[in-house]
């Protein structure tokens, strides 16, 4: 009994620290997103409870040219990247399932390449590629760009749900006359709508959140969200915008979660090689 005890009053400790960490950043920015600038950054003591509440930082950020193209730009930007991820992702995925163990690892590992390298490597050769009227600064650029990014962690975590499958039910639904196509779409994709979920959401926070590759292909015309932050936050604007600009792109996020989170589960979120 005293063991049980222990073990729940270390569950709940560890609980506490957590959401605290998780908790406590978001808090901060609250406090810089709600307060005036003068009773926080330009503080020299920051409160943890500032002592005068505004919404004049929100005003501000509102009123700042471009904020609405930004916005619905980062957004057609990163459903775009979501999409685009899963509809290659599936079926490459699928692909790599039916592969030897150490081939798909090793094909895996391969598209891990592009995160492993700096983004700035990447980036520049991209902008002199889609350098052309129409391609540069497009949502399709930038998405393309992004893509890369993204595409890898996709196609791992769809890669291990394929493989959590028995390869039984496939055979048995080509046994019952169903094609390749319908046996994986109509059969093994509905079992691992979780782990869809979960890739299309983590591609579609990269791409909400990816900077570097819209600021090299966009040079701030026209700039997505994040892009937006940078230049509000390096002098071309006020602190207080750039932070009232960093709390407004939390709620789509959360928003998308909350949506999405009856799909998703802890083991989704793990994927691996199985032999």
């Amino acid at each position: 009994m005293r063991r049980w005890k222990a073990s729940r009053i270390g569950l709940y400790i560890a609980a506490i620290v957590t959401g605290t960490a998780v908790v406590f950043p978001l808090w901060i920015i609250l406090i810089l997103a709600l307060a005036p600038p003068g009773k926080t950054i330009l503080s020299p003591n920051f409160p943890l409870i500032p002592p005068v509440w505004t919404l004049s930082n929100f005003t501000s950020a509102l009123n700042y040219p471009q904020f609405t193209q930004a916005f619905w730009f980062s957004l057609e930007i990163a459903f775009f990247v979501g999409g685009l991820a899963l509809a290659i992702g599936i079926p490459t995925a699928y692909g790599l399932s039916r592969l030897g163990a150490r081939t798909a690892y090793g094909i895996t590992t391969v598209l891990f390449v592009v995160n492993m390298l700096p983004s700035l490597a990447i980036a520049i050769p991209l902008g002199a590629i889609f350098d052309t009227p129409g391609l540069y600064g497009s949502a399709f650029s930038i998405g393309i760009a992004q893509e890369l990014l993204a595409l890898p962690i996709t196609v791992f975590l769809l890669l291990g749900a394929f493989q959590s499958l028995p390869r039984e039910l496939e055979q048995q639904a080509r046994v019952d006359g169903a094609g390749r196509f319908s046996a994986v779409f109509g059969v093994l994709v509905p079992l691992i709508v979780p782990a869809i979920v979960a890739a299309f959401l983590l591609s579609w926070m990269l791409s909400w959140d990816e900077s570097t590759f819209a600021l090299i292909l966009t040079n701030f015309n026209p700039p997505t969200l994040p892009v937006l932050i940078f230049e509000a936050a390096t002098g071309r604007g006020e602190a207080n915008q750039a932070v009232a600009f960093s709390l407004i792109a939390t709620i789509p996020v959360i928003i998308l979660t909350v949506l999405l989170q009856k799909y998703l589960r802890g083991e989704d979120l793990v994927a691996g090689i199985r032999g």
